[in-house]
């Protein structure tokens, strides 16, 4: 292990993301009462220039005054390419003490981030506030994905990246109107076989992407997490992504309808029998710290260090699981 271990930021349960337009504060009720971990009240892309100010006031005004329960709360202000974003800043982080987390879209250089820090920073500092407010990052373009792992060591105030496709795809200028969802012409003929006959197999678009996301974000004690999937008919398509990346090391991932909330949560959360064989593992290597030994068999299987780490993430999630399910209301 090397000696540069990141210091690694709050803890949180972020199996699933649901968007809501700060222009619509009809839906504000609502999302507070769904079973995502995670609210993100929308400034950007969901709002129209025109609806921007009034935007805000809602999203303030709905922090301040509907029941949240324990979720955490974040806010996806407007980009640091418009004259938008400072006044978000500032008049959400002066008069929203509810806030946990600020997300900036389209992050493409450290400083973007550096300057958010600062101005947010001076707002706590002046309003003498105790609570540090957390960043995500979204990685949704190309000067973004070049320059992620700076990034991602970019404030001790990050806690997350998101991987954003359709931005990127817009930024990469890809042959594609879809948002998260695979492409017809994404793929690659086999060899061919005795007849001469070849398959045509679709690939995977983003995977070079997300992954670079991923590590950024595993090496520097970042939550990796998924951006949106577009077709919200397609359950299918939305189930087979969710739990692919949650397989790549994903934490959670972005949800724009509510009924993309259940699939993302049972993606990100271990089964019963991962829970059971983690816990067996935690005992096993107990039982072989006090007999002073470094590893030990199960079933067959050697079990050392690298399986208690790797039982522990999934205890941890687990617990985490568990704690939000029975927590109070008004907890936070």
């Amino acid at each position: 292990m090397s000696f540069t271990q990141p210091e690694a930021p709050r803890a949180r349960l972020h199996r699933s993301e649901l968007a809501v337009p700060g222009s619509t504060p009809a839906l504000f009720d609502k999302a507070a009462r769904s079973a995502a971990d995670v609210i993100f009240l929308d400034l950007e892309d969901a709002v129209a220039a025109g609806d921007k100010e009034k935007a805000r006031a809602n999203v303030i005004q709905g922090l301040n005054e509907v029941d949240w329960g324990n979720k955490g709360m974040s806010v996806r202000i407007n980009g640091a390419d418009t004259h938008y974003m400072y006044r978000d800043v500032i008049d959400l982080v002066e008069n929203c003490p509810r806030l946990d987390m600020i997300m900036m879209p389209k992050v493409g250089v450290p400083a973007d981030i550096y300057a958010l820090d600062m101005l947010v920073t001076q707002i706590e500092h002046a309003r003498g506030r105790s609570k540090k407010i957390g960043f995500v990052a979204l990685i949704e373009t190309a000067l973004g994905l070049t320059n992620v792992e700076a990034i991602a060591q970019s404030s001790k105030r990050l806690e997350a990246m998101y991987f954003g496709a359709g931005d990127l795809a817009a930024s990469l200028r890809m042959r594609t109107t879809s948002i998260g969802g695979m492409h017809p012409d994404h793929g690659v003929l086999s060899d061919a076989d005795g007849a001469g006959q070849r398959t045509y197999m679709q690939t995977d678009p983003w995977h070079a992407a997300q992954q670079r996301v991923v590590t950024a974000c595993r090496a520097y004690g970042l939550r990796p997490l998924d951006g949106a999937f577009g077709d919200i008919k397609d359950t299918a398509g939305f189930a087979a992504a969710t739990r692919r990346a949650a397989a790549m090391g994903f934490a959670g991932r972005m949800v724009i309808h509510p009924s993309q909330i259940a699939p993302s949560n049972q993606a990100f959360s271990p089964g019963e029998q991962e829970v059971a064989d983690a816990r067996r593992v935690l005992a096993a290597m107990a039982e072989a710290a006090r007999e002073k030994r470094g590893a030990v068999q199960i079933d067959g299987r050697l079990i050392d260090m690298a399986n208690l780490r790797m039982a522990q993430n999934i205890v941890w999630m687990a617990d985490a699981i568990s704690d939000a399910t029975v927590a109070p209301a008004a907890a936070k």
